[in-house]
């Protein structure tokens, strides 16, 4: 193998080798067994009905205007309508043609629409591409003490949209055997949906962990990735980050609020989502291949179009491959129960 091609292949590779070298420290330096646990529980089938949320938002003419998200929307309803059976579908974007607005008032009628006699079997999807946010968490339920939001086209007037609502509203009581992928690109979304258990790309779940660990393994990964890709944007935010968990870590993080999450946010369904990016992170409104869209979405339709039947945690590594070729935001993958996820990925 010529140095070029060694080369080559290790800046490709960057991300992967760094997030798989990044895993193992964290392991090393953890020295409790709930750090990291075994996801068992088995994923229901899909028997039943197939009902979809598409909610895009371009803020035309507000402040922070986005141009691929109605773009968005266009192409996960493209991939839906090739490789499934839809049997309803509900669109909301702030296209001018659109009768259905994404207003705060609306995407929470949706939210009601799209779970309204769910019964075992069914299958709810929900992508939403538009702006994400923070704010001071107010009920102790947040490790960084802020709660995530969804931001409405009206926000102004109407206010955000706060995550412990969206999972009241979209996610608390669904029955047993339902199953709702949520595939949220927007900033800050790692826990925009609330729930309790976290995976890494090796499958296993992230359920209390230890942020001084966690964040010594960051930096040691992003050092890493700069050394491969030599990507200067990338290793500063890898950094930033591992000092943040760090510093968690020192001052004794909050198990607590973790704990709360654990306690209040499980679910009975098989409630699974795909966030563009940490809650730290923002997620990038991209032109790729002359198209406005958002990068996480792309990423997604991307590897699901290299290979349907992926399983899910390789999925998320694959979306965090494309990613870091470009960007910093790192997907993320989330659960209302301990699922195994090492099983093929499916709506």
């Amino acid at each position: 193998m010529t140095s070029s091609l060694l080369s080559s292949l290790c800046m490709q590779h960057s991300g992967t080798i760094g997030d798989q070298i990044e895993g193992m420290i964290t392991k090393c330096l953890n020295n409790t067994s709930t750090a990291t646990e075994k996801a068992d529980q088995k994923m229901g089938h899909v028997s039943g009905k197939r009902k979809v949320l598409l909610i895009g938002i371009n803020y035309f003419g507000q402040s922070g205007e986005l141009r691929g998200c109605i773009n968005d929307v266009r192409n996960i309803k493209n991939f839906l309508e090739t490789h499934y059976t839809v049997d309803e579908i509900l669109i909301l974007t702030d296209d001018p043609t659109s009768s259905n607005h994404p207003t705060r008032a609306n995407i929470l009628q949706a939210f009601r629409w799209l779970r309204q006699n769910a019964s075992s079997g069914d299958s709810l999807i929900l992508h939403y591409s538009g702006h994400g946010g923070s704010v001071k968490d107010t009920d102790g339920d947040e490790e960084d003490g802020y709660d995530e939001t969804l931001v409405p086209v009206d926000y102004a007037s109407a206010g955000q949209i706060v995550d412990d609502e969206v999972h009241d509203v979209l996610v608390r009581g669904l029955p047993a055997g339902v199953r709702l992928t949520a595939i949220m690109d927007c900033c800050h979304s790692e826990s925009v949906l609330d729930l309790p258990y976290l995976y890494s790309v090796t499958g296993d779940l992230e359920v209390v962990g230890n942020d001084t660990s966690k964040g010594i393994a960051k930096m040691v990964g992003a050092g890493i990735k700069f050394a491969l890709n030599k990507n200067k944007k990338q290793a500063i935010s890898g950094l930033k980050e591992g000092g943040k968990l760090f510093m968690s870590g020192a001052n004794g993080g909050n198990s607590a609020a973790r704990q709360k999450t654990i306690e209040t946010r499980s679910t009975d369904a098989d409630v699974v989502m795909f966030s563009g990016c940490k809650d730290s992170q923002t997620s990038a409104d991209a032109t790729i291949g002359g198209e406005a869209t958002g990068a996480m979405s792309y990423a997604l339709i991307t590897a699901l179009n290299e290979d349907k039947n992926r399983d899910y945690t390789n999925l998320l590594r694959r979306m965090r491959q494309i990613l870091a070729e470009k960007y910093t935001q790192v997907p993320m993958l989330s659960a209302g129960r301990k699922l195994d996820l090492n099983s093929n990925f499916g709506l």
